[in-house]
């Protein structure tokens, strides 16, 4: 089975995508200085909206999720999996940890990949508040 979600969300111009163990796309539009894990804002969808077929999948260790980020020709695939952790309740937030830690904003564990392992180029581009990021969120039963 797989379920694939696919959205919008926009760069902004104080994203560092820094932090080494996460990376998180948000609803919300501001940003401040300490927000290093976050990638992209204004985000059309938070954990809660996403399809609940994806949420029921993605709840097994067994489901491979995969997280596609693509601005202007440049993309980013960040590969994780499901937890049956994993609640889907956070209202704003989706977060990609590279560690087993789960929240409400969690939507994927073990990733390969964090803020801080986005190549530089594609962050230059996600500074920019005009750019308009499209996330394709796959979850697949292996």
């Amino acid at each position: 089975m797989r379920v694939v979600e696919d959205f919008f969300a926009f760069g902004h111009k104080l994203i560092k995508a820094t932090h080494p163990t996460t990376l998180e796309i948000t609803r919300e539009t501001k940003l401040t200085e300490r927000g290093d894990c976050i990638v992209a804002v204004a985000s059309s969808k938070g954990a809660l909206d996403l399809n609940e077929n994806f949420k029921k999948i993605a709840k097994s260790r067994d489901t491979r999720i995969t997280l596609i980020l693509r601005v202007n020709g440049l993309v980013e695939v960040v590969n994780g999996f499901g937890s049956p952790n994993l609640t889907f309740t956070h209202p704003t937030d989706l977060v990609v940890r590279k560690s087993e830690y789960t929240c409400p904003r969690t939507v994927m564990v073990k990733a390969d990949k964090a803020a801080i392992n986005l190549s530089r180029k594609f962050v230059s581009k996600i500074k920019n508040p005009k750019t308009k990021i499209f996330v394709r969120l796959v979850a697949e039963k292996v």
